[in-house]
């Protein structure tokens, strides 16, 4: 599971205020009919179709937040949004505290250049040019030297565990190999902020299981702060620090994993979470309870990070609560052989916890 993500900074490195995507010949008219107002139902009877509906959030720095929804929810929409790919019909988007809508063309490709990296579904590689090659390309198109960028290409070969396929061209890789490639040439300019648009859709179960593993292990190292479009929910659930659920262009619910499989905020967010095994995605420190009586508690303790999975033997086994302690081995909550077999056996209704 991803690490928790320190708040420290209280800034948010992404901001979307109220952000609609709209699409259809009438909506520009219409709202400034309606002297800017966005009346949904209005503009969906003048048949237009809203990609994003009124999308308000904040991403922190370091922050994964993964956005999740079946096809033409709008997520890959909104991410175009807030990469500029695609004009926004109304509100407003901040990158590091600048309007992102008020930039010029030059801001804005400036603000690619030395804050963003992009991964889509489409690897996109130059067939014609090697990995090291295809790496070091955006950073020659950034007036790096040919020395300099092939340095730094290199450097992020060994960073993906390419190391030996340096002169491979895409068509000598496999399509995790391929997708590496791609990562480390979005990686190769050192971007603040990643955007991932189904990076790993396109790669069978098996390669894409590997691509997640390798995909935590970059983010532990990097930290970057990441919006991460997916439509699998188990895959949001492994990677994200918080999830938000789309359905036509509206956000259902944004929480971190624990709390969407604990508490779905609506029906259709607990359509996702009905066959989730509670047991691989929830923590200690998510189902504890308040210490009662301390004399009467187990000499064994978990980790609130561990994963319920990982000590729910153990825990079973143990006819004492056992303490659940923090990063500083400090009691902090109890858990109890109960709440593991609530979690392991029962089913939580939408809004009810299954530990309640």
């Amino acid at each position: 599971m991803p690490r928790d993500v320190a708040k420290e900074d209280t800034h948010p490195v992404i901001r979307c205020d109220s952000v609609y995507k709209i699409f259809g010949g009438n909506a520009e008219k219409n709202i400034r009919d309606a002297d800017g107002a966005i009346d949904v139902k209005t503009l969906q009877d003048a048949g237009c179709i809203f990609g994003v509906n009124d999308a308000s959030f904040e991403v922190h720095r370091g922050e994964m937040l993964v956005v999740m929804g079946l096809s033409g929810s709008g997520k890959s929409t909104l991410l175009r949004c807030i990469s500029r790919l695609t004009d926004t019909t109304a509100g407003k988007i901040f990158i590091d505290g600048e309007d992102l809508l008020a930039m010029n063309a030059k801001d804005l490709i400036e603000l690619r250049r030395n804050k963003m990296g992009m991964v889509f579904q489409s690897f996109a590689l130059l067939p014609h040019k090697t990995v090291l090659e295809n790496i070091a390309f955006p950073l020659q198109m950034k007036g790096v030297s040919t020395q300099d960028s092939i340095k730094r290409a290199a450097a992020m070969v060994e960073l993906v565990s390419l190391g030996g396929r340096e002169n491979y061209f895409p068509r000598q890789l496999s399509g995790g190999q391929q997708q590496r490639v791609g990562i480390a040439r979005s990686l190769a300019v050192e971007p603040d902020i990643w955007f991932l648009d189904e990076p790993f859709s396109a790669l069978d179960p098996l390669i894409r299981k590997e691509m997640q593993d390798e995909f935590l292990r970059l983010q532990g190292m990097l930290n970057k702060t990441i919006l991460f479009v997916t439509h699998d929910f188990d895959e949001a659930l492994r990677l994200a620090d918080r999830i938000a659920i789309m359905k036509d262009g509206i956000i259902e619910q944004i929480d971190a994993p624990a709390n969407i499989v604990l508490n779905p905020a609506t029906e259709y967010v607990a359509k996702f979470t009905n066959d989730v095994p509670r047991e691989k995605v929830l923590k200690c420190g998510d189902v504890m309870e308040e210490v009662g009586d301390p004399s009467g508690i187990s000499d064994m303790s978990v980790s609130k990070d561990a994963i319920i999975e990982s000590v729910a033997e153990a825990v079973l086994n143990e006819p004492k609560p056992v303490p659940v302690t923090n990063g500083n081995d400090e009691m902090i909550g109890v858990l109890n052989s109960k709440t593991i077999i609530h979690i392991l056996f029962s089913k939580s209704s939408a809004g009810t916890s299954p530990v309640a």
